[in-house]
């Protein structure tokens, strides 16, 4: 497997778990970046995630990767910044992070591959694209699930 196969499998692991999302958030790629013999691909969520719906969110996307066979390899529940990573039996890495203001972030890193050179994703964003905008925008779409708080 090279880069550029490897980048692709990470966008599809990337779109899987996005489409799992129910409700639908708005999300926009994020850099792509490539290290001695891997990529890193990325999806930055667009739409605000109320601080109590952030676990909800995390949960749906470990719901997602334990009912497709991926390993959960940790869960950080801190209040404000929670996270799940997992990985997949060929060695992808994946994650669901809250950073800075909330903003959900979503990564896959593939395990060492061949060198090649890596084409941008071929997948459309749901929402703006942001081309050639770095860094992106903090979360600016409301949902009337996401964005809401419990109770």
């Amino acid at each position: 497997m090279d880069m550029q196969e490897a980048a692709e499998r990470s966008d599809a692991m990337l779109d899987a778990v996005l489409e799992a999302i129910d409700p639908e958030v708005r999300w926009a790629h994020g850099p792509t970046t490539t290290r001695a013999c891997g990529v890193t691909r990325r999806r930055t969520v667009m739409t605000i995630v109320s601080a109590e719906r952030r676990q909800t969110f995390l949960d749906r996307a470990e719901t997602f990767w334990r009912k497709n066979d991926y390993r959960i390899k940790a869960v950080n529940k801190d209040e404000k910044f929670p996270a799940v990573y997992a990985v997949t039996r060929n060695g992808f890495g994946v994650s669901v992070s809250f950073r800075g203001e909330g903003q959900a972030f979503l990564e896959a890193d593939s395990p060492c591959v061949r060198e090649s050179e890596v084409a941008a994703p071929a997948s459309e964003p749901n929402g703006p694209a942001y081309e050639d905008v770095y860094p992106l925008p903090r979360p600016n779409v409301r949902s009337d699930f996401w964005s809401a708080a419990d109770g």
